[in-house]
């Protein structure tokens, strides 16, 4: 993945060609489609079922064009361009056409955009409005697809899939995972998991890119912002809320700020407006996996036949694991995530230190993931019957809460993080970003084996944008062969090509969502309009703010951080002892490839 600037930068050194856009010559790539030409020159072609190098499939018609000397309109995602091509975009045949193509697509939709939770951040309802469609002429017949909701993370409204096919793409070329296929054919054709399965019955890692992808409603995250408002009301409770690095650089977003905008004090504050007790930095359990994480590593290094250790954070790797790799479960690090660290040192030292009882707690999650939301249903994530997170919130559902309590977020003052869970190190902050994880861990591993500190601690080559990169290490006499892999087809190619002795590994990070948590599928939504935001990435940009955030902090290695080492004094004792195992690490479960069918079995 590359951002915006640096693909731009890259294609245009390739060899280039003159095309004509309405008569104006332009010199492009010669290797570009006339979409990604016109919209280098800031030409606006609408489309709809294109996702540049994921979805190219021109199904929709939106994007149709004029060619001179080709009867036929063209579809622009997929046209090639060559050297004097002639192309008008605006002509009254090329507006009616996709007036048309929008319209159809309108008759037998559901259209409740009132109560939509994509409304006005709707792909189709942009280009509607953008096409000047006052009414829809057509009669189309109204499918009742039903709703599919019997899981905890994702809803799926088929009324309001338009077969783009943007969630196949990703689940099946970037993920994977193969949950979406075609069922029937023609008018009856619907993008659904074998026979229409719940995805809970099938091998979805519930990681949301598909919710990211989807144009419309089709897809979108089980909000439970009912149940966090009614638990606010209660006040017999003690309510805490925690939240991820990452969302510190992207929430801003939802209120118009650039991409990468740090707005941590801003977060802070309009969470303390929504009637929260106490705002808590998962950062701080970030730092406190990495303490858990580091001293594992050291332990299989003493014993090799337990290498590789794999990361474990991220919940939906995990569920990939469970389903396509139980063979390598063994080798997954038993570390919860940070955030259900934070919720199981809650519901005990935290309640213990300040004299709460731990069933009077309420632990919510603001997290950039949908996976994050199965992760903390999961029955192995309690501990003495009581649940470590009680409800998670995507970024999504955060910005909606703050809009609904009428909070004008851009102009809040800047406030802290309340104690205990307020100071933590760069190498937590880090997490957010594809690579984060293993620098973090290795700043600490490196002082955990050697007893030195390194002088720069930043291993920038964990830090480029590609899906799965591969290294050498040395910590003192510990040479370690190293990957990192964002997106779960990477990870897919890492463990196929360690499994068959390819490309043997030692320690491997996995972060199911590309470009890691900045990408996560409950991340804001950033489409309709602006194309470029949608067709190229986006997350280089969260992914530096961390960086940025980390290069300016005075403690930047996790077990720098003096709260990290006053929770070990006044409650843990030392990294793997009883209690943290008890408290800080987890088991899983093999779940087959085919969930559904051991269920009806």
């Amino acid at each position: 993945m590359e951002n915006i600037k640096e693909h731009d930068e890259k294609q245009m050194k390739e060899e280039q060609v003159s095309v004509y856009f309405n008569g104006i010559e332009y010199k492009v790539p010669k290797t570009v489609t006339v979409l990604e030409a016109a919209r280098m020159n800031h030409i606006d072609i609408p489309s709809l079922c294109y996702l540049k190098d994921i979805n190219e499939i021109g199904t929709c018609r939106v994007c149709l064009v004029e060619i001179e000397g080709v009867h036929a309109l063209q579809a622009s995602c997929v046209y090639p361009v060559r050297d004097g091509l002639k192309v008008k975009t605006n002509t009254e045949r090329v507006r009616r056409a996709r007036k048309t193509a929008v319209t159809l697509l309108l008759s037998n939709h559901h259209r409740e955009c009132l109560t939509c939770i994509r409304n006005l951040n709707c792909e189709l309802q942009n280009l509607a409005d953008q096409l000047g469609i006052r009414d829809i002429p057509y009669t189309g017949e109204m499918y009742d697809y039903g709703f599919h909701n019997d899981n905890p993370v994702i809803q799926r409204d088929y009324n309001k899939c338009i077969n783009c096919r943007r969630c196949l793409a990703i689940c099946n070329k970037i993920q994977e995972c193969h949950v979406y296929s075609p069922i029937n054919r023609g008018l009856d054709t619907v993008i659904a998991p074998a026979f229409k399965k719940d995805l809970i019955e099938v091998s979805c890692i519930m990681c949301g890119q598909c919710v990211i992808a989807c144009p419309t409603a089709s897809l979108t995250e089980k909000e439970s912002i009912s149940d966090v408002w009614d638990v606010l009301s209660d006040n017999t409770k003690h309510i805490v809320v925690q939240t991820a690095p990452s969302i510190q650089v992207t929430i801003g977003e939802e209120f118009g700020m650039e991409i990468g905008s740090q707005v941590r004090g801003k977060l802070v504050a309009a969470l303390r407006r929504l009637g929260f007790h106490k705002v808590f930095a998962t950062d701080v359990t970030a730092d406190l996996t990495i303490m858990e994480e580091a001293n594992e590593l050291i332990e299989r290094l003493k014993e090799p036949e337990k290498l590789p250790l794999l990361s474990s954070c991220c919940p939906g790797w995990v569920k990939f694991a469970e389903h396509f790799y139980p063979e390598f479960l063994q080798n997954l690090s038993s570390c919860k995530s940070p955030h259900e660290m934070c919720g199981a040192l809650t519901k005990s030292w935290y309640a213990k230190k300040y004299d709460l009882d731990p069933k009077d707690i309420i632990n919510v999650a603001i997290m950039p993931c949908t996976a994050k939301k199965y992760e903390a249903s999961r029955p192995e994530l309690e501990v003495d019957g009581i649940r470590n997170v009680d409800f998670v919130l995507t970024t999504r559902e955060l910005a909606r809460m703050i809009r609904q309590a009428g909070i004008d977020f851009v102009n809040l003052p800047d406030e802290e993080y309340d104690e205990p869970f307020n100071q933590y190190s760069g190498a937590g902050t880090i997490f957010g970003a594809t690579g984060g994880l293993f620098e973090a861990a290795l700043r600490t591993a490196h002082y955990l084996i050697t007893g030195d500190e390194i002088d720069i601690p930043d291993y920038t080559d964990a830090r480029s944008q590609s899906g799965l990169k591969y290294g050498e290490i040395t910590i003192g006499d510990k040479k370690l062969s190293i990957a990192i892999a964002h997106g779960t087809g990477n990870a897919k190619e890492a463990l196929d090509n360690h499994r068959t002795g390819k490309k043997k590994i030692d320690y491997m990070e996995v972060m199911a969502c590309p470009g890691g948590c900045v990408g996560g599928g409950g991340q804001p939504i950033l489409g309709g309009k602006d194309h470029k935001k949608i067709s190229l990435d986006y997350r280089h940009n969260r992914s530096d703010a961390l960086y940025n955030i980390d290069k300016s902090m005075e403690i930047r290695r996790s077990h720098e951080n003096e709260q990290i080492k006053k929770i070990y004094e006044e409650f843990l004792g030392e990294p793997l002892s009883e209690v943290s195992k008890k408290y800080l690490h987890t088991t899983y479960v093999d779940r087959g490839k085919y969930p559904y069918v051991r269920t009806n079995e």
